[in-house]
């Protein structure tokens, strides 16, 4: 494998590590993996520039109880640039609609990376509505 197979790895196992947090709902997983002054466009921010961690800590401290879930990440896409990376992909969760039925909600995501040294760090996303 080359070194830059070898960081693409790396970069969707981290990326994976952090749709998992979310959806565990870690918050120490994901304040660990992303920068105190992440960035994002996202659906609950309703079209606004969202800055730092607060917003998202809301979501966590929420005590959802959906039951169980699922996330995976469908084609994904990474282009590194230097020290930053892309990953783009279409995110699938898998859950229980309110009458028990399995249901799948979609997401196009893209997630922003910057490396210092050997650590890479989650620095902005752009998420779209459920379509």
């Amino acid at each position: 494998m080359s070194d830059t197979e070898v960081v693409i790895q790396q970069l969707l196992e981290l990326n994976q590590r952090l749709l998992d947090s979310i959806t565990s709902g870690d918050w120490q997983t994901y304040s660990e993996l992303c920068d105190a002054t992440l960035s994002a466009y996202e659906p609950e921010a309703r079209g606004h520039l969202v800055e730092g961690m607060d917003f998202h800590r809301f979501y966590f401290d929420l005590d959802s109880g959906d039951g169980p879930r699922n996330t995976t990440m469908a084609s994904p896409h990474v282009r590194l640039l230097g020290d930053t990376a892309v990953v783009c992909y279409v995110r699938l969760i898998q859950h229980l609609d309110a009458e028990g039925r399995p249901v799948t909600d979609r997401f196009e995501e893209t997630r922003v990376w910057h490396r210092e040294g050997d650590r890479w760090t989650h620095v902005h996303f752009h998420r779209s509505a459920n379509a």
